[in-house]
């Protein structure tokens, strides 16, 4: 059985049970013919390397991509040979893990043979799940590491840095106390938050994810986050910085929407909708080192964040 997008029925109450102010954070985004167009970097600025290294921690993120397609094959073999000179440990999956018939066929064919050189170099996956995933299949299968549960944490093997699983097509009151409960108690510098709809998106056929935003931003906001991953909108997207967060849409590991960004975003700091793209990061210190990398191969985006400091 294929799981629906659900979402709790009432925002509205959710929020005045766990206190949050109701309303869309960061506003609603420009429909106008007279919007400021997005700017995109020309080609002469320069790539930002990884530096790949010692001790840093080195991870790559991958979104709606378990379709089976040639094109998932390739991206897949660009990221096998990235990890040959940056040597990354794990991949955190932001849902829509796998398209069509979810079973044990699906999951070997569409992930276990796509990735066998990373599986068999003993890269971990974590995935989270989105509205196309089977959640109970999934949630149960060894090597997507979800123990079981929906929604979960991780630390990273090395660096400050703590991971957390959301499941966003299913955010009720226990989800969300949880969630709060988790960043609330975690002592790492680094915050990581990955799921599948985007609070901040400029994909004309989803976008922004408003009511979703509105819950999780004031979390993320209180207690630090610096980054936040998705996928949904077929993709890849960096935003400028929203409430001192950036967040990446990365949902192009197999499924493309070919000119689905909305060129007039004021949201964009760097799209590309024209080819899959898999993002690989590496965080060292206070510091996050990105490159988002297309199927050919190409860095199509690159730079460096630095973590957000907490208030004095």
């Amino acid at each position: 059985m294929r799981a629906g997008r659900r979402i709790a029925p009432s925002f509205v109450v959710v929020a005045l049970v766990l206190g949050y102010a109701v309303g869309t954070a960061g506003g609603l985004l420009p429909d106008r013919a007279d919007a400021p167009q997005a700017p995109q970097p020309s080609a002469q600025t320069a790539t930002v390397a990884l530096p790949n290294r010692d001790g840093s921690l080195k991870f790559a993120v991958l979104g709606d991509w378990g379709n089976g397609s040639r094109q998932q094959i390739e991206l897949a073999g660009q990221m096998s040979k990235l990890r040959e000179r940056f040597p990354f440990e794990l991949v955190i999956t932001v849902g829509d893990n796998i398209y069509g018939s979810n079973n044990a066929q699906s999951l070997r064919r569409r992930f276990e043979e796509v990735y066998k050189d990373l599986i068999t170099a003993d890269v971990k996956f974590y995935a989270s799940l989105g509205n196309h995933d089977d959640r109970e299949l999934q949630r149960r299968y060894t090597l997507f590491n979800m123990d079981g549960k929906f929604y979960y944490t991780f630390k990273a093997p090395r660096q400050d840095v703590r991971f957390f699983a959301i499941e966003s097509s299913y955010l009720d009151v226990a989800h969300i106390g949880w969630i709060q409960k988790v960043l609330q108690e975690s002592g790492e510098k680094w915050k990581i938050p990955y799921f599948h709809h985007p609070l901040y998106s400029s994909g004309r056929r989803h976008g922004s994810q408003d009511q979703i935003r509105t819950i999780l931003e004031p979390l993320f906001i209180k207690y630090n986050i610096s980054v936040a991953f998705a996928g949904h909108d077929h993709f890849y997207e960096r935003t400028k910085p929203q409430n001192g967060i950036v967040h990446f849409v990365v949902g192009s590991g197999g499924q493309l929407r070919r000119g689905n960004i909305e060129l007039r975003s004021p949201l964009t700091a760097k799209g590309f909708d024209t080819d899959q793209a898999f993002l690989a990061v590496e965080i060292d210190g206070d510091e996050l080192f990105f490159n988002a990398i297309a199927r050919s191969g190409q860095i199509v985006d690159s730079g460096v964040i630095q973590r957000r400091q907490p208030p004095q």
